[in-house]
């Protein structure tokens, strides 16, 4: 996300809170981690509950021992056994109180660590779900972001939950334990309510867009790192290590200012949290000594109303920072559900294609552009099954787009593509990965052994891994390395040489024996010699259709026929002999012809 972007998911989130308070999102939010977690969120809450319970328990204990012990002993004495039995009174209340502790904690700890899973478990989901345009229009640090902070973020207010709501309880009990001490003492401890609400109010106006800033600012930094370390070896050789590092210093800068701001707003909200009992205990003392001195309160229910007021200071700054963090998570739930209810690809309802032989291929009237620039305008033709079709043309003419449309890793504006005679959109995903193949030019391999990177899943045996490779002319490189198929390539295969990474690519297509194939140049870094070998093994040894895309007059040469796509159409088609009567297509070789 850029710094304009950030901009404006902060302003589209201002003018959301303007409209929305947040307790009302908030408490929808809420509801969804409660949902997604009942058992131990449940647990978390009895423990909450009983920790609640006992603590304003202990408060009566107090009281009534300051009246029945404490005050008489002054000047009657006390019997050891009421002392004993005191003791063991405050005993059974502070170790029943450590176990609604220890349930609060473990059970809460369990349910924000399982929510923070499903989260990530979604958003892989939806990753590998949504259309391949939602990837060119979100950039992979905004992504990542999105995995990391905003998870981690989102759910930050499930921590105090159980304890908030454990809270309402302890409040519950407080005004009853109160009411029966003193009227006035219990005024004095409900007339603070209404300054943390006040003061909450205003937080929550003010921190809703920083909040937003710094998580889009955070999605900013990710995208820069992300860029530079994946880009490194450009950085390098175009000398822009000191221009990568005013990018990362220039997005750093905006996330530390919407940093600074936030800081700013919690140092002024947060000691208002922490004044705000402190004036309570000194308005208590006040009250609390006018009641004694005129009979109306015992000296046991001032100490009680303190000791009542101490256990609310803990629970109302938990209940305080849980409306504090509250707008960031909302932020960040708002950011996550971008993702999560982006618009997935609809999967088909086909059965599937024939089980066996090469597919076919039908394209017509097809056209596809990018935003208001097409790239493809009505382009119709066929592949018929087990036919090798070249598919040439300049750069920019539509080649590697027309095999995302036959792939459905994009979706035409007009048109049909039909394979094996069913409509391409009807097909599932399952049945179409099943049966075809696409091998691109920039060849991604994975941080695994070789044999992983052949065959992912680990569905295959060694010698059917073996096979493949040996179809895309691979086993003789792989068999010379130190652990052979068993040796761990870099990230992205950068231990490998480009033509290697683009035969273990190839390799990987072909272990599934595909009915239908596409080359999108994933032979350019191959010399001739191995090419040819590897298309000819296409042709004798594994029954499919051929689809590629070819730069190379020994590639084209190949073919039983050729394609040629110009500007966006198909401007001829024919065996290569027959279109060397076509102008520009034997401009176009003649180019390729100087550049080999």
């Amino acid at each position: 996300m850029t710094t304009t972007s950030a901009g404006l998911a902060s302003e589209q989130i201002s003018t959301r809170s303007k409209r929305t308070p947040v307790f009302i999102p908030g408490m929808a939010l809420m509801w969804r981690y409660v949902r997604n977690h009942r058992g131990p969120f449940a647990l978390s809450v009895l423990g909450s509950t009983i920790f609640s319970a006992f603590s304003v328990g202990g408060t009566v204990v107090l009281g009534r021992l300051t009246d029945g012990l404490i005050v008489p002993g002054f000047s009657d004495g006390v019997r050891g056994r009421d002392i004993a039995l005191g003791c063991l009174a405050l005993v059974v209340v502070a170790v029943v109180r450590a176990i609604g502790v220890v349930m609060r904690r473990y059970f809460g700890a369990m349910a924000t660590e399982r929510q923070q899973i499903t989260w990530r478990e979604e958003l892989s989901d939806r990753f590998v779900s949504v259309p391949m345009s939602f990837f060119r229009d979100h950039p992979t640090g905004e992504l990542l972001a999105h995995a990391d902070a905003d998870v981690e973020t989102s759910t930050i207010s499930m921590q105090p939950l159980p304890m908030s709501i454990g809270v309402i309880v302890l409040f519950v009990a407080a005004f009853v334990s109160l009411l029966a001490a003193d009227i006035y003492l219990l005024l004095v401890v409900v007339s603070l309510f209404p300054m943390l609400i006040v003061s909450n109010r205003i937080y929550s106006q003010k921190v809703v867009v920083p909040a937003a800033d710094v998580q889009a600012y955070l999605g900013d930094v990710s995208s820069v790192v992300h860029e530079s370390v994946d880009g490194a070896l450009v950085v390098k050789t175009l000398g822009r290590e000191q221009a990568e590092v005013e990018r990362l210093e220039a997005a750093a800068d905006h996330l530390r200012t919407s940093r600074v701001i936030m800081g700013r707003l919690r140092a002024t909200f947060e000691p208002t949290i922490e004044a705000i009992p402190t004036l309570g205990v000194i308005a208590l003392l006040a009250v609390g000594t006018w009641r004694v001195s005129t009979g109306d309160a015992t000296a046991g229910d001032v100490v009680q109303s303190m000791l009542l007021l101490q256990i609310l200071i803990f629970p109302m700054r938990v209940f305080g920072f849980l409306l504090e963090e509250l707008p960031r998570s909302l932020v960040s739930a708002a950011r996550l559900d971008g993702v999560l209810l982006a618009e997935s690809d609809e999967d088909g309802s086909a059965s599937g294609l024939p089980g066996t032989g090469p597919l076919g291929l039908d394209v017509s009237g097809l056209s596809f552009a990018y935003g208001d620039d097409e790239v493809l305008s009505d382009v119709s033709f066929s592949v018929a099954p087990g036919e090798v079709v070249a598919l040439v043309g300049s750069t920019g003419s539509g080649k590697s787009t027309l095999g995302q449309l036959v792939f459905r890793l994009a979706r035409p504006t007009h048109g049909q593509i039909l394979i094996g005679g069913i409509a391409l959109d009807d097909l599932e995903a399952d049945h179409l990965a099943g049966a075809m193949a696409l091998v691109f030019q920039e060849s991604f391999l994975f941080a695994d052994t070789v044999a992983s990177n052949i065959d992912p899943d680990g569905s295959a045996s060694r010698e059917q891994v073996m096979s493949a490779a040996r179809l895309a002319r691979a086993h003789s490189f792989i068999s010379e390395m130190p652990a052979g198929y068993d040796t761990t390539v870099g990230e992205r295969g950068v231990t490998l040489s480009g033509g290697q990474r683009q035969r273990v690519a190839l390799a990987r297509a072909l272990i599934r024996r595909p009915q239908f194939i596409f080359l999108d140049d994933a032979t350019s870094a191959v010399d001739a010699t191995v090419e040819r070998e590897i298309l000819d093994g296409l042709g004798s040894e594994l029954a499919t259709t051929s689809l590629i895309v070819a730069q190379r007059l020994s590639t084209i040469r190949l073919a039983d026929r050729v394609l040629f796509l110009d500007e966006g159409r198909i401007a001829a088609t024919g065996t290569h002999q027959e279109l060397l009567e076509v102008p520009a297509y034997q401009a176009l070789v003649s180019a390729y012809e100087d550049a080999s």
